[in-house]
């Protein structure tokens, strides 16, 4: 028998926080405003974890740029 793993592939918007370590209120904050990409399904926002990846790689660009 063979055992199928399912792997996750979209994140919730409160997972996406706890990963940040930002408030819920944060999180959704940055979604609305698009600075975290997201699609709604439903009545839901579901996060691609690339799209996490992609707002800490900006927000670290732009942390480099001010101590240049």
């Amino acid at each position: 028998m063979t055992t199928t793993v399912i792997e996750r592939k979209w994140h919730s918007t409160t997972e996406v926080a706890e990963m940040l370590g930002f408030g819920l209120s944060k999180t959704k904050m940055l979604v609305l405003t698009g600075e975290i990409r997201s699609v709604k399904v439903g009545r839901n926002r579901r996060i691609l974890p690339a799209w996490v990846d992609e707002y800490i790689q900006r927000v670290s660009a732009e942390a480099e740029g001010w101590a240049a």
